[in-house]
Parts: structure tokens; C-alpha cells; sequence
């Protein structure tokens, strides 16, 4: 029994691997790093499986997916977590990272699942981690928001349409890691609401099993989630730029 686990360096990431090491009997731990994923083996033991790729590569996303149609493991968890976001007007991006972007996001974790669905029991789980700018546009981080909200769309119809294979579109808003800028344009960036990682994959692992399609991991973004829902988009994205003009 294995769990994949996709982005396993990263601080949400090595939070699932914590979790899930003591669950299975390996994790393939997916990253670009070979020095961090050799780190990540030396710290949690002999049961990570580095799988060194680049999900912006198509090659990489489908010599993994080539390895597990080959292995037929037994899949408990598939964790995608792995993803990229970028800060600023689409028209300031360059179209690799554009293109990146969209890739890792959305095409590898779209072709992981279709690689793993088959070789995963009842019982099992999918956790795309998506965000809670899946929720509504925004502005600025356009393109990683559209991304996201196709996670979470493409989560919720695949929990139904595998019964038995629980799947989670795991939502979270501002995390505390490494990827979050602290200055922007000589201004500190607040984050209302941030959370720890931990928090986020303990919640998401305790949802997921609960049986629920979408993690949304405090107070705060839950509101958040509910005020999208019922105020009108354009209403949503005047407030968002509002809070952001600083930064920009």
C-alpha cells in the first residue's frame, strides 16, 4: 500500500508525508530536487521512494504516470500537491510561465489521477490541493485563481464519479510557507487569515475521511466561501484589488 504524494518537498507537502508515513508501506515522494528528496528519505526513513520530475514537463508527468501503470501498486493516497503561482497582470507573464502554471496545476495532477483511479480500492483517497481564489476571479493572481477553481471543479465531479475513491478538493486561503512573499512594492504583506501548513493537512486528511468533497480549513476562509456565493463577483473583485492596490 503507497500514497503518492506530489510537491513532497515543500512545506504542505512534507506535512502530508509526515502524516502519511506511518499509514502505508511506501511513499512516493515526487519532487524536481534530487538533493531534497534525498533530505526528505534521511529524515522520515527507508519507506520515501524519491521520484525525482518536473511536473512542468510532459515527458516526466508521463514517465510517472508509464511507472505506476507498469508497478500496479496498491494506491491508498494520491496528494496533489505540487503547483505554482505567480503574482502580477497575465500580461506581464512570460508564456513559459504561463504555460508552467497551468501545467503543473492542472494537467499533471488532471493525468495522475487518470494513472492511479484504476490501481486504487474502496477506501482510498485523492487530495488536490486547490485554494480558496477557487472560490471567485481574482485579479493579479488570475491565472493561478482560474487554475484552481478547475481543481476544485474537476475534484467535486470525480468524487462522484468514483464511488469508493473519496476525493477532496482541499481549499485552503493564506499558508504560512516558504512560496509567500513578505515584502511587495516597499510594502509587508498582510495575509488575512494565514494558517500554518500543518493545520491545513490536518484538517484536509480529517475531511477527507469524514467523506467531504471540499477542506476548507479555518473560520475564516469558510465566510469567506459563503460571502463568494452570495455577493456578486464584480462586487468580490472591486473589494480583492482594493486590499492588493498597495502591492501591485
Amino acid at each position: 500500500m503507497i500514497a503518492i504524494i506530489t510537491g513532497a518537498t515543500g512545506d504542505i507537502g512534507e506535512e502530508f508525508v509526515k502524516r502519511l508515513v506511518s499509514e502505508v508501506d511506501q511513499v512516493w515522494a515526487v519532487g524536481r530536487s534530487e538533493n531534497k528528496l534525498d533530505s526528505l528519505k534521511e529524515r522520515y526513513g527507508g519507506k520515501i521512494v524519491p521520484v525525482k520530475a518536473d511536473l512542468s514537463e510532459k515527458d516526466d508527468v508521463f514517465a510517472l504516470c508509464r511507472k505506476i501503470e507498469e508497478e500496479k501498486p496498491d494506491i491508498r493516497y494520491l496528494v496533489n500537491n505540487a503547483g505554482v503561482a505567480k503574482f502580477g497582470r497575465v500580461s506581464g507573464l512570460s508564456l513559459e510561465e504561463i504555460s508552467d502554471m497551468l501545467d503543473i496545476n492542472d494537467k499533471a495532477a488532471t493525468l495522475l489521477c487518470r494513472a492511479c483511479i484504476p490501481f486504487m480500492a474502496e477506501g482510498s483517497y485523492i487530495l488536490n490541493i486547490a485554494s480558496a481564489s477557487a472560490f471567485q476571479p481574482n485579479p493579479y493572481i488570475t491565472l493561478y485563481s482560474a487554475s484552481k477553481a478547475y481543481l476544485l471543479s474537476f475534484t467535486r465531479s470525480l468524487n462522484v464519479e468514483n464511488e469508493g475513491i473519496n476525493c477532496t478538493a482541499v481549499c485552503p486561503g493564506w499558508v504560512d510557507t516558504k512560496m509567500l512573499p513578505k515584502n511587495s512594492n516597499g510594502y509587508k504583506v498582510k495575509y488575512p487569515g494565514i494558517v500554518p501548513a500543518a493545520r491545513v493537512v490536518d484538517s484536509a486528511l480529517k475531511d477527507c475521511r469524514r467523506g467531504k468533497d471540499v477542506s476548507v480549513c479555518s473560520f475564516y476562509y469558510r465566510y469567506m466561501r459563503f460571502l463568494s456565493k452570495v455577493t456578486p463577483h464584480k462586487l468580490v473583485m472591486k473589494i480583492w484589488v482594493g486590499m492588493i492596490r498597495k502591492y501591485i
